[in-house]
């Protein structure tokens, strides 16, 4: 569709915008010709008005030619000979209305005569006014260009990060199934009956993570009832040697956040932490919401003495790859380790509205 008529405000202001070259072609043809200013003005308002709506024709062989992709030679032929015809017709449009105004107005009864001599200006005007007319076409359609290439980067951009994101979560449920089946294998022998109670509670936690389907937010207290049903499968291994404390803002509770996204912090903490103390221990998790930002720490308990079983691996990487991948530079992840005490802490915008899943 032609940029200009698509909107009547663009339509309006490129009207207003032949003003001033009416009031210029009006003064060109009373300094240059035989015209009165009174004749100059009645004959260039007219004239300027229509030929702002032939100029819009310059538009449609702009499009079939476009400068990057057509030889230099036909370029000037199309757009030369557009400029010729466009003038001539502007030519006959002025001697027409001349003839009219000297037709029905007396004052003006001498204005076709008149007229002959600013015919070239006219004509040259015409073909001045319709190559600019063409410039401008141009620099329209380079602007589109641009600014559809631009939409098409961000479009990727946002695939992109799109499926980082279905990537980085589908890595989730594996690698905590892996362990609770570790867990599950553990107990197999030496205890059937928690093993059994630990698969029934696995079991109910799966079927709530399938349950958040393709949500990309959840609230936080919906998150952490998941972190509850996590650590209800944990205690059947663990027991009183598990102590869970939480320090929890009530006006954070409403803010989104993405789904899974502490679990493996407090999954870490259980099998990196807990797991290899031998008297157990504890695990704090803090949320604050202030100044616009959701504050989040988990610390635990461990054994500094243990073998090293990878403490910065899948869960810890995943959080910090899924904080970047949606929210950037917003979000900060940090990791600190002093005496027998591990800290996860991370901030994240604080957003109240759950995108429709």
């Amino acid at each position: 569709m032609h940029p200009i008529f698509g909107q009547l405000r663009r339509l309006l202001l490129y009207l207003a915008a032949w003003i001033p070259l009416a009031a210029l072609l009006a003064y060109l043809l009373s300094v240059t010709g035989e015209l009165s200013r009174v004749e100059s003005a009645c004959l260039a308002l007219p004239l300027c008005f229509l030929y702002a709506f032939v100029c819009l024709s310059a538009w449609y062989p702009c499009r079939v030619t476009p400068i990057d992709r057509t030889a230099i030679n036909r370029l000037a032929l199309t757009h030369v000979g557009g400029a010729l015809v466009c003038s001539g017709v502007w030519v006959l449009a002025a001697r027409i209305l001349a003839w009219l105004l000297s037709s029905n107005v007396s004052e003006f009864r001498s204005l076709s005569v008149h007229l002959d001599p600013a015919l070239p200006l006219i004509f040259g005007a015409g073909i001045l006014l319709y190559l600019v007319s063409v410039f401008f076409y141009y620099a329209l359609i380079a602007l589109e260009a641009s600014q559809q290439a631009e939409a098409r980067v961000l479009q990727a951009g946002l695939l992109a990060r799109e499926a980082e994101l279905k990537a980085l979560k589908a890595q989730v449920n594996p690698h905590f199934l892996f362990n609770s089946l570790n867990s599950i294998s553990a107990l197999t022998s030496s205890d059937p009956a928690r093993a059994r109670e630990m698969c029934i509670l696995l079991g109910d936690f799966l079927r709530r993570t399938l349950g958040l389907g393709e949500k990309s937010a959840i609230t936080l207290q919906e998150e952490i009832s998941l972190i509850h049903a996590f650590l209800a499968v944990e205690k059947i291994r663990f027991g009183a040697r598990l102590r869970m404390e939480e320090t929890i803002a009530p006006e954070a509770l409403g803010i989104d956040v993405p789904p899974l996204l502490l679990q493996p912090l407090v999954e870490n903490a259980v099998v990196h932490g807990i797991a290899n103390c031998i008297a157990g221990g504890w695990i704090r998790l803090g949320v604050q919401c202030e100044d616009g930002l959701l504050s989040v720490v988990v610390e635990n308990q461990f054994d500094p003495e243990a073998p090293s079983r990878h403490k910065n691996g899948m869960g810890l990487m995943n959080v910090r790859q899924r904080l970047e991948a949606r929210y950037g530079h917003r979000a900060t992840f940090g990791v600190t380790s002093e005496g027998d005490r591990f800290r996860v802490g991370l901030t994240l915008p604080a957003e109240r509205r759950s995108p429709a899943s």
